[in-house]
């Protein structure tokens, strides 16, 4: 009985101190803990969320007020297979943000390169990566914006990709 007394007494001795979570064996080198101890209570911060789309990023989704283009009024014949076809208006019609493609290092970039009365052609392209630069081989549909001298109104947009 007072052996058992001494034993509950010393673990609540110990309940109270800091133990390290992990100890090196002797002569061995201490790995790092997995987990962390508090010893106060103290108010966790947590870093702020990203911003859905920050500036100067492509974007991953439409920007908020455009509009969807009918398919019938977007010609995607000249795209290669399986590539996004996805065309909407913001600004009044001014403004195509179009879904594309980009992968790896590359950068999708979108030229209106011909605005005529009946449609308006706009040339996909992607960079490249510099020479050297080791990239990732996976595959992103980014949002990019296009402006138009006036506004889309009743044209066809016309999508290629640049060569």
């Amino acid at each position: 009985m007072v052996g058992t007394g001494a034993i509950l007494l010393m673990a609540t001795a110990c309940a109270g101190q800091n133990v390290p979570i992990s100890q090196p064996a002797a002569g061995g080198t201490s790995a790092a803990p997995t987990g962390s101890v508090s010893t106060s209570p103290s108010e966790s911060v947590l870093p702020a969320p990203p911003a859905a789309d920050p500036p100067g990023k492509p974007r991953l989704t439409v920007p908020e007020g455009s509009t969807p283009v009918p398919p019938n009024k977007v010609d995607a014949a000249a795209l290669p297979a399986n590539y996004p076809h996805e065309v909407w208006t913001a600004n009044g019609g001014t403004i195509l943000n179009i879904r594309a493609q980009e992968g790896g290092c590359g950068h999708a970039l979108g030229e209106a390169t011909e605005q005529a009365g009946d449609h308006v052609v706009v040339n996909l392209s992607e960079t490249k990566a510099q020479t050297g630069q080791m990239c990732t081989m996976d595959i992103r549909y980014p949002v990019i914006s296009v402006a138009l001298a006036s506004p889309l109104d009743q044209r066809t947009v016309v999508l290629k990709t640049a060569k």
